[in-house]
């Protein structure tokens, strides 16, 4: 206490409690965003891989059916189409083994049989087979970006 108001001024060590309490709040808000960023980031990547699969199949369909194509320019859609679903599972897999771990909750819905029959809207069968390429191409390189940024969140020790 001190002065005629007889105010109290806190120790030095109950300072350092109130901050160190303060910072301990915010690591733990900062554990909670970088945990979400986690799971948003997994569920993208796996929204766009299986937002691929339909779309490919379809390109395939198209070139196998047209002239200006060559037999083997449709097998590099299909192959194009196995290579995204291939990728998925293994995604797949590393998110089940995320949660595992307790890197993610269980928030990514299961990207299951039922989403993969939803119907093709009309605007995807109105997309050009070039516009389908252009699209496919920039978010193939998205789901590599965004993969090579998960990795290097969860394992730091890879100095990204």
């Amino acid at each position: 206490m001190h002065g005629p108001t007889a105010c109290h001024v806190p120790s030095l060590a109950d300072l350092f409690d109130r901050v160190i309490q303060h910072s301990a709040r915010m690591h733990s808000l900062s554990n909670d965003l970088h945990s979400e960023f986690r799971e948003e980031l997994t569920e993208v990547i796996l929204k766009l891989l299986m937002a691929w699969r339909d779309p490919l199949f379809q390109l395939h369909e198209s070139m196998a059916h047209q002239q200006d194509f060559n037999s083997f320019s449709s097998n590099k859609a299909l192959k194009m189409g196995d290579m995204v679903h291939e990728l998925r599972k293994g995604v797949e897999k590393i998110a089940e083994k995320m949660r595992v771990l307790g890197m993610l909750g269980n928030s990514i819905p299961a990207l299951s049989s039922r989403e993969a029959m939803l119907p093709v809207s009309e605007s995807e069968e109105a997309m050009s087979d070039y516009e389908l390429l252009y699209c496919f191409r920039r978010d193939s390189n998205k789901v590599q970006n965004y993969l090579k940024i998960l990795k290097c969140r969860i394992i730091p020790e890879h100095d990204c």
